[in-house]
Order: structure tokens, then sequence, then C-alpha cells
């Protein structure tokens, strides 16, 4: 009778969007600080003293303590066993702390002299928030995930998921493009993380909204028989671990996420220096990537609900990556207009990717699984996210600084790094094609349709 009533819940159209507008609202908000400061790279280097080092040590901590604590595990443990409203709650709450302290290390209210652990003080303590921001907003990716799950499964998940993500990018585009004008306007390096604080507010409130719907739908059962759920045991790590397709699209999720979410922290600097933008406007052109996912990740996950081909869609933009990437790394065509066309190609490609990946796991991994599987996923995509950034701003500093400009900000010759992205395309390929032939040899169904007719 329960999974009867559950049923019709999940069936109700107007039911099912409405949450996912909510929590997709809330991780808008998360995914506008997880980018606000990377058009802000200059910025930093003039008006606070910040190398390209220190910046890729501050970017470094957002998966600091998901990594080496292990606290997106211990996250997704807590999500399997305490629920959707719990854990999310707990996230949005860490993601404003986080935050908080970070604009509290950038705003100047108050002293950074000398340095913390051999790094400067003000970078020390504004990693730190990021880091606590890192666990705040992972944690709320792997909860939203698995609300999708539960609220579209045999329906538009895939769909669902894009739209997610699509507006999830879209915070990351506003950061990426308001960042400059909000700081210039406002006279203050500030401004826009202060800007993110209060949307986080606004977020934790927005979550608040999904908490009375999803209490309304467990009240609706009470009086009946639910659905036991199986509770957290180390075996079911074990039994997620030991299975090849899940370490498959671990891989993929770092190795594909390595060269894009790295390369978007220094994209603006790269504009400045190898396309000759105007530094207030240079943010406006990676700004067309998550744009650009906008209507295409919701639009390639409608293909695969309707259509399948879930493999083949994840190693076409692998294959899209690796060019692209490649074409930023050659010295010709310095202009604005081709960076603009490589742009746009790549948010097809970063489209083409998450919204076939994401949608996959739940046929690789029990629903009861879902949140440690995830949360394992992140984990791993979290030390490329960690380690990548910092491999970037140390051979920024070590081989690639030409000199100064006239306003004392360095120059840098972005060749390397491109390469360095263009390797993990490379790679992220190669173990696209591997999933592709295990779902042959295993049968997940990963180019089978997700809406059962």
């Amino acid at each position: 009778m329960t999974e009867i009533l559950r049923q019709k819940l999940s069936d109700s159209k107007a039911a099912r969007w409405t949450v996912l507008c909510v929590v997709a609202f809330t991780m808008f908000c998360g995914y506008f600080i997880t980018d606000v400061m990377a058009p802000l790279q200059d910025m930093l280097a003039k008006e606070l003293g910040w190398d390209a080092g220190d910046y890729g040590f501050f970017t470094s901590a957002y998966g600091w303590f998901n990594v080496f604590l292990f606290m997106l595990i211990i996250s997704g443990i807590i999500l399997d066993k305490m629920g959707v409203r719990f854990t999310g709650l707990g996230a949005c709450i860490l993601m404003i702390i986080g935050c908080s302290l970070k604009y509290y290390a950038v705003s100047g209210l108050g002293s950074f002299e000398g340095t913390m652990f051999g790094f400067k003080s003000q970078v020390m303590v504004a990693a730190i928030g990021f880091a606590i921001f890192g666990v705040g907003v992972e944690t709320a990716g792997i909860t939203v995930t698995k609300v999708i799950v539960r609220w579209f499964k045999g329906h538009e998940i895939a769909l669902a998921m894009g739209l997610q993500v699509a507006v999830a990018r879209i915070g990351t585009a506003l950061a990426l493009s308001a960042a400059i004008p909000l700081a210039k306007h406002f006279q203050h390096i500030s401004a826009p993380v202060l800007f993110g604080v209060v949307l986080l507010c606004i977020g934790l409130i927005a979550y608040l909204v999904f908490c009375v719907m999803d209490r309304r739908l467990d009240a609706s059962v009470a009086d009946m028989d639910k659905e036991a759920e199986e509770p957290f045991r180390i075996k079911d790590i074990g039994s997620i671990i030991s299975n090849k397709g899940f370490w498959l699209i671990a891989l993929l999720c770092v190795l594909f996420y390595s060269a894009v979410f790295p390369f978007l922290k220094y994209a603006t600097s790269l504009m400045i220096n190898k396309y000759g933008l105007d530094p207030e406007l240079a943010g406006n052109i990676p700004a067309i990537l998550p744009f650009g996912t906008i209507l295409l990740t919701p639009f390639f996950g409608g293909v695969y609900d309707k259509k399948g081909k879930g493999a083949t869609i994840m190693v076409i933009g692998a294959a899209m990556l690796i060019g692209i990437h490649f074409l930023f790394s050659l010295p010709l065509l310095n202009v604005w207009w081709f960076a603009t066309i490589l742009m746009v190609l790549l948010g097809i490609a970063f489209s083409l990717v998450p919204s076939a990946m994401w949608p996959s796991v739940p046929k690789i991994i029990p629903e009861n699984k879902l949140g440690s599987a995830y949360a394992l996923i992140f984990w791993v995509q979290n030390i490329g996210l960690s380690m990548v950034p910092l491999l970037i701003g140390t051979i920024l500093n070590k081989y690639c600084t030409l000199g100064t400009n006239p306003d004392g900000s360095p120059i840098y010759d972005y060749t390397l790094p491109m390469i360095i992205f263009t390797c993990f395309g490379i790679l992220a390929l190669i173990v696209a094609f591997l999933l592709k032939r295990e779902d042959k040899k295993k049968g997940y169904g990963l180019e089978l349709p997700n809406i059962k007719k």
C-alpha cells in the first residue's frame, strides 16, 4: 500500500517538479560561491598581494576536509542513515559558516600579519573558510542528487538531473560574469563574497521549504507500513568499492571535472594573458561555458531518458574535451572570437558527460546505497578539484611567469597548463571507452532509456 501511494506522489508532475525547483535553487546559491573568486585572481594579486601560488593554495582548500578528513564519505553515511532533510540542512549551515569566514578574511575586518603554517595568514583563513564551505556544498550536492533519484526514478531522471545542473551552472556563470563588476562597483574585492553569503541564507530558506514538502510526504504514509530502509553497514561500502562499474564512473568523473573546474579557476586569467582581454570583460567569455550548459545539459539528459546511449554520450563529451584544450594550448589565433568559439564547444562537452554520468549511477548501484556511492564519487572528484588547481598554480609560478604588467600583476604563459588539461581529457576518453565495454559485459543498461513505459 505504501508503494502505491508513493508511486502516485512520484507520478504527480507538480509535486516532483516543485521539489526540483526548490532544491536546484539551493545548489545555484552554492555554485555561485564556488567560483566567485575565480575572476578575481588578478585583483587579489594587485590589492592583497596574492601570487599564483597563494591563489592555487586557496583554491585547493575546497577539497581539504572532503578528501583528507573523509568528510564526504562521512556525509554519505549520514545521508543514508539520517535522510535528505537532516543532511541537507546541515550542508546549508556549513556553506554559510564557510563563506562567512572567507568574507572575513578578504574584507579587511581582521588584521592578518605574518604567516600560519608557512602561508600568509589571510590566505590561510580564507582557505579554511573555503574548505568548510567545500564540505557543505559537496554534501548538498550528494543530498540533492539523492532527492532527485527518489522523486524521479522511473520518470525523467536524467532531464531532472540535467536541469538541476543547469540551474547550478547559472550560479557559476553569474559568479564569473558579475564578480569583477561587483567588486569594482562597491570598491572592494570582498563585495561579491558578501553577496554570496546573502544568497546562501536565501538558499537555506529554500531548502526549509523542501523539508516541509518532504515531511508531508512522510506524513501521508505514516499510518501505513512504511518501506523499511536498511541501516548503513560497513559492508555496503565494500560492495560499492568492489564494483568495477562504480570505479569507472568515479575515474571518469575526477578526470573530466579536473579538466573543467580547475580550468575555470584560471580561465579569466587565461583570457587576459593569452587573448589580451580587458580584465573587467575577461570573465564574460568563461561565463559562456555555464550559460551554454543551461539548455544543453537538460537537452542531452532528455535524449538519454528517451533514447538511451548514455555511455556513448560520455565518450563523445570526453573526445571533445581533448580537442578544445589542445587548441587552447596552441600559440595561434590569440583573438577573442576564437576563445569564444572554443568556450562554446567546451560548454557542449561539459553538457554531454554530466547529463549521462550522474543518472547512470543508479543503474550500477542499488538505491539504498546511493548516498554512500555518490559521496565516494564526489570524494574521488574532490581529490582532483583540490590537487589540480594547486598543481596549475605551482607550475604557473615556477615555469610560466614571463614578467609583470605596469600595474604589478604577473604575466603568465598558459601553454603548459593547457597541455596538462588536454592530458586529463585523453585519460577521460580512455575510461569512457572502458565504461562502455563494461556496460556491455555486465548489462547495466547505460545505453537503454531511463523512462519506463
